[in-house]
């Protein structure tokens, strides 16, 4: 919830301004009531029907954020045992977490089945043969699901594609066929789901349609041979709205999936990440120059592509949004940061008027903004607040040098 109250962007009830000034810049600020906001309308667009949210930790791995979603109800997608860590550390449920990761080690393995965890989602017919033997070595049962990729364009940008036959993610339909037959001989592995993941930032619903239909004809011809399953996972990637993007409305994204279950007895498990972040996270950051170069305006800023890497990555559009809304002019500016490379920049040709000392927000920031954070120019990673309607919690404080350094050594004189 992020909003102007006198002229002044405020994060629920507290001023971005007074934030900058007790935490410094570059700083994350999340909203509590955004995320709880987003959750319970995800959870009650599909009312009577059987669901589980499992929020993928990867869009944003804070405790913090962890911890709200955790008390909501939510599961979680993980990609790591570090995020499976970072679940129980949160106090979330290890028995409502599914597995994903085309390249799960065999420690990452052992520790997920040690926890008991909902659902590994395989994406090879190799991981599948590597997991039965190491629950052979464990004596316990895995429960699986494959991820199927139907090769069905998401229409979304390549990076974030990931259910075409050209994307390295999932399992081929024909493959899958003989898999499921497979991992149905094998002694050590229960067959539980059947899943796909098709890309992130969607703005249109007809992929997700097509792909559960594939899914639907590999159940029908499997659960005739005798091969039942109790859920479908359709994924995440629903977009969220950067900047003028249709975007679904949660209760037809529900009907769509409803209707191509088509009555079908299946748990639906949801795999949303930006969906129930993104919007609810904003960069804050200090100007530190205005320039020009020969008519090119710059606005330097102490935030840069190590702490968004989006922009650079992906082109991709945040909206700008100054903390004080000054009068006057504004002219059509570059937001750039300090780092020494020219994809170094957090938006092209915004109409701004700023001046040095003026604190800037990156709007639509919750959402693999952190996570995506690095060293890169020996830079320290910003700090990340929560708000709670007035109060400001810092949910992981701002890094040092002495940080970055405790983890090196020089070698031997």
């Amino acid at each position: 919830m992020f909003e102007y109250r006198q002229g002044v962007l405020h994060a629920e009830a507290v001023s971005l301004e007074a934030i900058a000034d007790a935490h410094g810049t570059p700083t994350y600020v999340y909203s509590r009531a955004r995320i709880e906001e987003r959750y319970r309308a995800l959870h009650e667009a599909f009312g009577d029907t059987p669901h589980g949210i499992r929020y993928a930790v990867k869009a944003n791995s804070n405790l913090a954020v962890l911890h709200v979603l955790g008390q909501l109800g939510s599961g979680f997608d993980i990609v790591s045992c570090g995020e499976l860590e970072r679940v129980i550390a949160a106090g979330g449920d290890s028995t409502k977490v599914v597995f994903s990761g085309v390249g799960k080690r065999d420690d990452e393995l052992r520790l997920a089945l040690t926890h008991d965890i909902e659902c590994f989602n395989i994406e090879s017919p190799a991981e599948l043969d590597r997991l039965n033997a190491i629950a052979e070595e464990l004596k316990t049962t895995a429960r699986v699901a494959l991820r199927v990729n139907p090769d069905v364009d998401p229409r979304t940008h390549p990076y974030i594609s990931t259910g075409l036959r050209d994307n390295k993610f999932g399992i081929d339909v024909p493959t899958a066929l003989s898999t499921y037959r497979r991992a149905a001989e094998l002694p050590r592995v229960g067959i539980v789901g059947i899943g796909c993941h098709i890309g992130s930032q969607l703005t249109e619903l007809a992929p997700f349609a097509e792909a559960i239909d594939a899914l639907m004809r590999l159940v029908d011809q499997l659960t005739a041979e005798g091969i039942t399953f109790e859920h479908v996972d359709v994924g995440g990637g629903l977009a969220i709205r950067y900047r003028d993007e249709k975007v679904p409305e949660l209760n037809e994204y529900a009907e769509v999936i409803r209707r191509a279950l088509d009555g079908r007895k299946l748990k639906v498990l949801l795999e949303p990440g930006r969906a129930l972040v993104g919007e609810a996270g904003v960069l804050v950051t200090r100007v530190i120059y205005t320039k020009d170069n020969l008519g090119k305006h710059f606005v330097v800023v102490d935030a840069a592509m190590n702490d968004l890497l989006r922009p650079a990555l992906y082109d991709a559009w945040h909206d700008v949004l100054p903390v004080r809304r000054r009068p006057g002019n504004a002219v059509s500016c570059d937001v750039v940061g300090p780092v020494c490379e020219s994809a170094d920049f957090l938006a092209k040709g915004r109409k701004l008027n700023v001046r040095a000392g003026d604190l800037i927000a990156i709007a639509n920031a919750g959402a693999y903004g952190f996570g995506m954070s690095s060293n890169y120019n020996s830079r320290n990673r910003p700090a990340e607040l929560m708000i709670d309607a007035d109060e400001c919690f810092e949910v992981r404080r701002r890094e040092t040098l002495a940080d970055q350094l405790a983890l090196e050594s020089l070698p031997p004189t």
